[in-house]
């Protein structure tokens, strides 16, 4: 694996990183918690240092009141991840050119806080640090921010990506007590950057865990979503292609289909746990399948599916108070650099 430096310009080569077994992890679901609390203590991002979307460098004014139930993202910009930082700020990736954007959920306002290296940027997470971990899609790579200045912290490039190939498609990332771990939908594997003491790995350091057991992997795109189990033991991860839910052990890539009662997660994309309630995207479905989860994530039981007349193929899930807010992909709308791209807002439900 290489570790790119900060300057997307001139990356320099590392040594290969390990692979195989690490030892169990312990309180997967305890940094997860903590970073969801971040949103639910909103305090808010100076309005004034914003500039609503619309076409690049275009400025208007906030939208339809106060946490507005469509927030507008720029035209052209075709979003992928989501994740809520700090106050009212969240975070988008473009598929397009990797450009970050920050946007104020509580004022619909927003500007893009990082140039893309030129490559997707798509499943994104915010650690309590406020660094940005940004999975790199097709390029097989990942890099880590900073939330408040854009500035690139590290990069690491997980695969080795012939140009114009499909070998990779780094495409989500959650963070635990002390590690990073990405999905690869191409390949059954992940990777992981160890994070313990909360500094960033070396180019060596970083774990490329293979998936076993049960997995089975397909034509197409693959390990999708990822995050913890409630008891913070395992991982879980939704395979798009067959639908199901898996546990997967950290120490050993072991996985097991979650039993879901006949329950299947067709399309499934980015998740978003919260004690032992599990929502789970559907993209192409325009749908999230809200499920309960045992603690050790062995079984679960669909319990509801939300659906809204605003979604338009969303793709990932974040939570600020009791709202959900979800982009919109649109993989169904040819892109254009006026197509425009918008931010769901749904409630929690009860219950």
């Amino acid at each position: 694996m290489t570790l790119l430096s900060p300057p997307r310009s001139s990356p320099r080569t590392g040594r290969t990183g390990r692979t195989g077994r690490r030892r169990p992890h312990r309180g997967l679901a305890r940094r997860a918690a903590a970073l969801a609390a971040t949103g639910l203590a909103a305090t808010g991002l100076a309005a004034s240092a914003l500039v609503a979307p619309t076409a690049a460098g275009a400025a208007q004014a906030p939208g339809d009141g106060p946490f507005p139930q469509r927030v507008a993202l720029p035209d052209g910009f075709q979003p992928e991840g989501i994740a809520v930082g700090r106050g009212f700020a969240a975070y988008f990736g473009s598929r397009l050119d990797g450009d970050l954007y920050r946007a104020n959920l509580r004022t619909g306002t927003g500007r893009v806080i990082s140039q893309g290296p030129g490559t997707p940027s798509v499943g994104l997470k915010v650690d309590e640090q406020n660094r940005i971990f940004v999975s790199g899609g097709t390029a097989g790579d990942a890099r880590v921010v900073k939330a408040g200045s854009g500035e690139v912290l590290a990069g690491y490039q997980l695969v080795d990506v012939p140009a114009d190939s499909d070998a990779a498609f780094i495409n989500d990332v959650v963070l635990t007590d002390d590690t990073a771990w990405f999905t690869d939908s191409e390949n059954a594997q992940l990777f992981g950057l160890p994070l313990e003491g909360g500094d960033l790995p070396e180019a060596d350091e970083v774990v490329r865990l293979p998936l076993g057991g049960e997995w089975e992997q397909a034509e197409g795109l693959n390990a999708n979503g990822i995050t913890a189990t409630p008891d913070g033991k395992a991982l879980l991860v939704v395979n798009s292609a067959s639908g199901g839910l898996f546990r997967v052990d950290p120490a050993t890539g072991d996985a097991t289909q979650v039993n879901l009662g006949g329950a299947e997660l067709t399309n499934g994309d980015g998740m978003l746990l919260e004690g032992r309630r599990l929502y789970v995207v559907q993209n192409r479905l325009n749908q999230v399948a809200v499920l309960r989860v045992a603690a050790g994530g062995r079984n679960g039981t669909l319990q509801r599916t939300l659906t809204s007349g605003q979604f338009d193929v969303p793709t990932t899930i974040a939570r600020l108070g009791d709202r959900l807010y979800l982009p919109n992909a649109r993989f169904s709308t040819p892109p254009t650099p006026t197509t425009e791209y918008w931010v769901t807002r749904v409630a929690v439900p009860r219950g």
